[in-house]
C-alpha cells in the first residue's frame, strides 16, 4: 500500500498513477467504513455536502474522466454524458435532495465497479497516451497523466471535507455532560 511501484499487469507510468490512486481510494474508504446512514447523510448546513454525496461525487468523477480521455466523443456527447452523472457531478441543492439513504456499500460498490473499469483501460494502453496533450483548462494544455492525477486529487480534497463532517457530526451528536 505506501509503495509506489509497479503492478502486475500493467505498464510502468500507469502502475504508478494508479499507485497513487489506490492510495487516496483506500484512506478515503478508511474514513468511511462502518458509517451508518445517518451519518453518510448528515450537513451541518443547507448548502453543505453529506459524506454520501461526496462519494458520489468521486464515482462522477472517475467516470466522465473515462470517457473524457478513454473515449473520442464529441462535445456535445460529453456534455450529454455529464448529464446523466448530475446532480452527483456538480453537488449542490439538486445533489442534496436525491442523494441520500444509501449504505456505505452502496457507495463503496459504485466506487469500485468504476475503478475497475479504469484499470482494464489502463492495462490497454501504451504510456505515450498518458503524455497526449490536448486543450484543457483556460487556454492551457493538459495531458492525460494529468487529467488522472486530478481524479485522485479532488478525492484528496474532498475527502478533507468528510473529515470535517465527520468531526462535526461527533460534535453535534455527542451529549453534553452537566455537572
Amino acid at each position: 500500500m505506501y509503495l509506489i511501484k509497479e503492478k502486475n499487469g500493467m505498464k510502468k507510468d500507469f502502475s504508478l498513477l494508479l499507485s497513487m490512486m489506490d492510495y487516496a481510494r483506500f484512506t478515503s474508504i478508511s474514513e468511511v467504513e462502518g458509517l451508518p446512514v445517518e451519518v453518510l447523510d448528515y450537513r451541518c448546513h443547507d448548502e453543505a455536502n453529506s459524506i454520501g454525496m461526496l462519494l458520489s461525487h468521486f464515482d462522477a468523477v472517475e467516470k466522465i474522466y473515462q470517457v473524457l480521455t478513454f473515449e473520442k466523443l464529441s462535445d456535445d456527447e460529453i456534455e450529454e454524458y455529464a448529464e446523466t452523472l448530475e446532480p452527483a457531478l456538480s453537488l449542490g441543492s439538486r445533489a442534496a435532495e436525491v442523494i441520500k439513504g444509501n449504505t456505505v456499500e452502496f457507495y463503496l460498490k459504485n466506487l469500485q465497479i468504476t475503478r475497475s473499469k479504469t484499470v482494464e483501460q489502463f492495462k490497454q494502453l501504451d504510456e505515450p497516451w498518458l503524455y497526449e496533450e490536448t486543450d484543457w483548462w483556460y487556454g492551457e494544455k493538459g495531458n492525460n497523466f494529468f487529467k488522472w492525477f486530478h481524479v485522485f486529487e479532488d478525492e484528496i480534497n474532498h475527502r478533507g471535507q468528510i473529515r470535517m463532517i465527520k468531526k462535526l457530526y461527533a460534535k453535534e451528536h455527542t451529549p453534553t455532560i452537566v455537572e
